[in-house]
């Protein structure tokens, strides 16, 4: 049979549900050191992320206030990274297709602070419907994708060959590059950050879908 990899950010949830979970954390988090109420912090948080990107945003943000300092932007991180995420859901999509293949080996394999990786499989309820989350970082950060290691860990803890293994993700920059050349299927989702993201031949997956609805036992048997 088959093995059906994932990956987890907005391939099987939108990833902002999370970043605006952090988001409210460190707004009531900040909201009594710098007198503004919670709520004002939370959207302006969501404003600045949108117009301009998650690098400096809470530095920004402490700036905007006359209160910026190394270690209440620290405090704001450990916030962000060790908040637990309440509402976060899968994509409509997602749940219908771990539930058509709830019988085939199903993994994820996902990027990203082991730790806050590790809270979001837990919010989402996917341990008990996978076989194993590979979180990639636990093995080292050099085991990130491109790197094939947790894939090949996948393969052998299943017996089968490379060609046996499908993964699906949305990230042409990472997500297929370092797999393809060694047998693995490849199916790129369109959504997300990188959903408008050109990709040349060696960095694009095998075929691409709009939704996980289109993943059918069919479907997966032409690739």
């Amino acid at each position: 049979m088959p093995v059906l990899v994932f990956d987890l950010d907005d391939t099987l949830y939108p990833e902002l549900s999370y970043v605006h979970s952090g988001f409210r954390e460190v707004a009531v988090f900040l909201a009594p050191q710098l007198g503004v109420p919670a709520e004002t912090l939370t959207a302006a948080l969501i404003a600045d992320e949108a117009a301009s990107g998650r690098g400096q945003l809470f530095d920004n943000l402490l700036r905007r206030y006359s209160r910026w300092s190394k270690a209440l932007v620290m405090a704001c991180l450990r916030t962000y990274r060790q908040h637990q995420p309440r509402h976060l859901a899968l994509h409509p999509d997602a749940e219908r297709c771990l539930q058509r293949f709830a019988a085939w080996p199903l993994y994820i394999v996902t990027d990203g602070h082991k730790e806050v990786q590790a809270r979001k499989v837990a919010a989402l309820n996917l341990a008990g419907r996978v076989r194993f989350a590979y979180l990639t970082n636990r093995y080292g950060r050099h085991r990130a994708k491109p790197d094939p290691y947790v894939f090949e860990l996948i393969r052998q803890r299943e017996g089968v060959e490379a060609g046996q293994v499908i993964y699906v993700g949305d990230n042409p920059r990472k997500d297929f590059v370092g797999i393809k050349p060694l047998g693995y299927k490849t199916v790129r989702i369109l959504r997300g950050n990188y959903a408008h993201l050109p990709a040349d031949a060696a960095h694009e997956a095998q075929c691409r879908i709009h939704s996980l609805d289109e993943l059918t036992e069919e479907f997966l048997a032409s690739l």
